[in-house]
């Protein structure tokens, strides 16, 4: 029984994060199929999100910022009801034209094959370092 619970969640997690890499129509769809409707994010930002309609609005803005946005799944780990994936995300900023490439590490819990809460965190810092809106530091020579 536990196995089988353990594959239906991988699955859960596969479909959605190959919906993401296909772009923004293909992750809203599937944020339908995966996503229980009162779905809880934690979110990296200091917010939650709560519902799969704040979810969906929050992954257009990052779309919407990022028209070139793509995922890398790094690793996906399951056990019983919990995933932890970490990915790597990498898009061009419509509003400066800078590159970034960021990190993001996820613990979900998924119940009757749909994800139900999120807990992400990833950096920020580098974030806003590659955007030039928090100084690097200098390297040492």
């Amino acid at each position: 029984m536990i196995c089988h619970v353990i594959k239906r969640n991988q699955g859960t997690c596969a479909s959605l994060v190959q919906g993401v890499k296909q772009g923004k129509a293909a992750a809203l769809a599937v944020m339908d199929e995966t996503c229980a409707t009162d779905f809880v994010r934690h979110c990296a930002r200091g917010k939650d999100f709560r519902g799969i309609k704040d979810y969906k609005q929050d992954m257009k803005e990052l779309f919407t910022a990022f028209p070139d946005v793509h995922f890398t799944l790094d690793d996906m780990i399951v056990e019983g009801n919990k995933v932890a994936i970490r990915y790597t995300w990498t898009g061009t900023d419509k509003a400066t034209n800078k590159k970034v490439v960021m990190w993001q590490i996820e613990i979900d819990c998924v119940v009757g094959g749909k994800f139900v809460e999120c807990w992400e965190r990833y950096d920020t810092l580098g974030l806003m370092q590659q955007l030039g809106v928090v100084p690097a530091p200098e390297k040492k020579k």
